[in-house]
């Protein structure tokens, strides 16, 4: 790859920490019509034990990934995380949203695994399975859930809201859904477990113990507690999550009652994931995994505190679900083509912001005119046309409708960012990746990727290759070095093959490609299922 030319229009440029883009994914549904008159692709050829992890800080569109591979998998792997991941997936118009469910849910043939570094909060998780009804109805019997994973209630959720309010403007940002209180209570062993339902009376015990200890621990008023905060506390207190949640109860007696009844439906599909997995590696089955949240939120190698609370990387797959590294032959990360993240933290080449407050990026758009409907934005609809300047950071963020699945909230944009996909792909060991979103970029004038870093100390030496700083003080001295490439013109959420993209779209992508130092194998244009194409091996300009 050293060796490769990507032509003149690769225009090196100084350090400047400016960044700005455009991006689109096109109208959904129009997209589907498209898919459905396109030739079927080729099927992949499938790994034994595949694992899709996020490069950068989530958000990706690994979903789309893992439901086409799914379609050739025997089993389908979740290994961290809860609810407070969320993957969109497209399929033939029709749009599903998962917070629990793995992917492969999609295929009616395949298994699917929830692993024992789950935290799973049930009331979710059977609500999904009732939305699948139409799709499947006996989807239920296709899911299996780790007697080792842990059951996140609704206090753990109640204890997020109060301990985020008292960060105040310290706040990290994070979704609300009880994940740190849930892998808290499995850190000082007063948690619950899957495995807990199938002996109820141990489960009620539990359960009640739980409740009370956290009751005891934050169930009282305090001081300084904003309204907000007073109304959890009472909920807590009182056990009556209805006050909080749409999907609450009123008490502790309904609530045990409600997981009596979890006990009996969820009976046959609570089962030791570690031997049902090794039993389909054994048969020669393959195995898929699918990874929640991203590398940069990863307990340990992500941007501390503002990461999550499980371990999002490579290690995680081994011990959420109990297999051994040898087993594992291909890890592919998925990147956004350009970068994003939800809340709050530093953010090298970041362009616009949840509040679309910052001045932003303008560069020259020249594609195809575009539409996006905003409910309830104070300037209503979002529209670009050609040969108009547009704020880069705010496009993307329109155009690539940038919400988030599970918090709904605006996603921070920014130019795409390789010294972290670097350290990304270091930490897990990359086969490929495959870039997703690319049809964003069309119509933009000009392309930044941020090719290295240098500190704000000493500007005149470039970071070493790989290296990503652990401590916020040092990330945020962090000076963005960009190179630009010309952007293109053409449509091309309709491509199918590697040869159809415009030749600098190509260019944008073997560019990635010899930066990070790992090859790309899959390239996607669009929301649907057949908007994602594999790239041959040893793909070109030709």
């Amino acid at each position: 790859m050293e060796g490769m030319n990507f032509g003149s229009n690769v225009i090196k440029e100084a350090t400047s920490p400016m960044p700005k883009r455009r991006g689109g994914s096109g109208i959904e549904d129009d997209i589907s019509v498209l898919s459905m008159m396109s030739p079927p692709a080729p099927a992949p050829v499938m790994p034994k034990f595949c694992v899709v992890l996020g490069a950068q800080w989530g958000d990706e569109g690994k979903g789309k990934l893992v439901d086409i591979l799914a379609q050739y998998s025997s089993v389908c792997a979740r290994f961290n995380g809860g609810a407070n991941a969320g993957h969109t997936l497209v399929v033939d118009g029709k749009k599903y949203a998962f917070h629990l469910l793995p992917c492969g849910i999609i295929n009616r043939t395949c298994k699917n695994v929830i692993g024992n570094g789950v935290v799973c909060h049930v009331p979710t998780l059977m609500k999904e399975l009732e939305a699948l009804k139409e799709f499947d109805p006996n989807a239920l019997h296709r899911v299996f859930i780790s007697t080792r994973a842990h059951v996140l209630i609704d206090t753990h959720q109640i204890i997020d809201g109060i301990l985020e309010l008292e960060k105040g403007s310290m706040s990290i940002g994070t979704t609300k859904r009880g994940i740190g209180p849930a892998y808290s209570s499995k850190a000082v062993r007063n948690g619950l477990r899957f495995g807990d339902l199938l002996h109820f009376d141990e489960f009620e015990k539990s359960l009640r113990e739980l409740v009370s200890w956290s009751q005891r621990r934050f169930g009282e008023p305090r001081e300084r507690d904003t309204e907000e905060q007073k109304k959890l506390r009472q909920a807590l207190r009182e056990y009556n999550t209805k006050a909080i949640f749409e999907n609450g109860v009123s008490n502790l007696e309904e609530e045990l009652e409600r997981y009596r009844k979890y006990s009996q439906q969820l009976r046959a599909q609570v089962v030791d994931t570690v031997t049902f997995v090794h039993e389909e590696i054994s048969r020669g089955n393959n195995v898929l995994v699918e990874g929640a949240n991203a590398a940069m939120l990863d307990i340990d190698f992500g941007t501390y505190p503002f990461v999550t609370s499980s371990s999002t990387t490579i290690g995680g797959v081994c011990t959420g679900l109990g297999v051994p590294p040898k087993f594992i032959d291909n890890v592919i990360g998925v990147v956004k083509a350009f970068t994003t993240r939800v809340g709050a933290g530093p953010f090298p080449t970041e362009l616009q912001n949840e509040l679309q407050s910052l001045d932003d990026e303008v560069v020259m758009y020249n594609g195809p005119p575009q539409t996006v409907e905003r409910k309830g934005h104070q300037d209503g609809s979002y529209s670009v046309e050609a040969k108009t300047k547009v704020k880069v950071g705010l496009l993307l963020q329109e155009i690539g409708r940038e919400y988030g699945t599970t918090t709904g909230r605006r996603r921070r944009t920014g130019w795409l960012d390789v010294p972290l996909v670097k350290y990304s792909s270091l930490v897990n060991g990359f086969d490929s990746i495959n870039i997703t979103k690319l049809d964003c970029l069309t119509g933009l004038s000009r392309l930044r990727i941020c090719i290295s870093y240098r500190s704000s100390d000493m500007t005149e030496v470039r970071l070493p290759r790989g290296y990503f700083p652990s401590h916020l003080k040092d990330l945020e001295k962090v000076v963005p070095e960009y190179e630009t490439l010309e952007g293109w013109t053409e449509d091309i959420s309709a491509c199918t093959r590697w040869e159809q993209l415009p030749i600098n779209a190509r260019r944008y992508c073997l560019r990635v490609q010899q930066l990070v130092g790992v090859p790309v194998s899959w390239v996607g244009v669009g929301p649907d299922r057949s908007a994602m194409f594999q790239v041959p091996p040893g793909a070109d300009l030709r």
